[in-house]
């Protein structure tokens, strides 16, 4: 599970800015941020499948994925993860890319794949491959914008406290984005969506920021861009015994490009 506020050619300067949280067990082993070493992609990585959630190519390639909730668990299919990095790797079209996707080779995912000149979103639970206008949009573990609390909440604190601090380049613009995605507000029971999971696990994953001592939030990360280059920064989170014991003090990893 993860979440994602995307920013499409809203900023002048900044024609993409993402923020995205991904949420996993912890005992999923997981590579920071980084350049691989075996394709050309900047990202964390899932080392139990091969695959990741949100990464960038030296070209302006990008793209995001999170799972659509549902009660069962998915059967044994392909890794979502690897759609990420079958389009990082791929020279089709965001559009091309999506329209060509097996959908039933995978459990249920949402992705967003772009470039610099445009932005695609596609899910195999419902959405068929559509261009995205310039917008603020919010994807959780449901369909794109689906008005879940923290998918709202996320919003509000995106457009109040983050998007005004990038329009003007301040020096606090990433400590805020950061506090955002770093938010552990959960939402009331009787705003929660029913997604087959039960009421106490509705309310674990209803915050931004999931805490819990086998599950949460593992990595925060903004990624911004502009047909000039690229910054990408993320924040690794341990258990929640870590996150006492390390707060302040979580690893940070920064790549950056002049390249696209």
């Amino acid at each position: 599970m993860c979440i994602v506020a995307l920013a499409w050619q809203v900023l002048p300067d900044t024609p993409l800015l993402l923020l995205n949280n991904r949420d996993e067990f912890f005992h999923r082993p997981t590579a920071p941020l980084a350049v691989w070493a075996d394709q050309p992609i900047i990202a964390g990585r899932d080392l139990q499948a091969d695959g990741t959630w949100l990464g960038i190519t030296p070209s302006g390639r990008w793209a995001v994925l999170t799972n659509y909730r549902q009660k069962s668990p998915p059967t044994e299919q392909q890794s979502r993860g690897l759609l990420v990095n079958a389009f990082l790797n791929s020279t089709l079209s965001p559009m091309e890319f999506a329209r060509h996707i097996d959908l039933q080779a995978y459990a249920g995912f949402n992705l967003i794949v772009g470039t610099m000149q445009q932005a695609v979103v596609v899910s195999n639970r419902g959405t068929a491959p559509t261009p995205l206008g310039a917008g603020l949009y919010v994807l959780s573990n449901a369909l794109l914008d689906t008005p879940w609390p923290k998918v709202e909440r996320l919003r509000r604190r995106v457009t109040q406290e983050v998007l005004p601090l990038f329009a003007q380049a301040q020096p606090e613009q990433l400590d805020a984005a950061f506090a955002v995605l770093s938010d552990q507000t959960c939402a009331a029971d009787d705003e929660l969506p029913d997604t087959g999971i039960g009421l106490e696990w509705e309310r674990l994953l209803s915050p931004i920021c999931i805490v819990t001592p086998v599950y949460g939030t593992r990595t925060s990360t903004v990624l911004q861009a502009n047909p000039q280059g690229y910054r990408m920064v993320e924040v690794t989170h341990g258990t929640p015994a870590q996150r006492v014991t390390q707060a302040g003090d979580w690893a940070a990893q920064l790549v950056t490009s002049t390249a696209l």
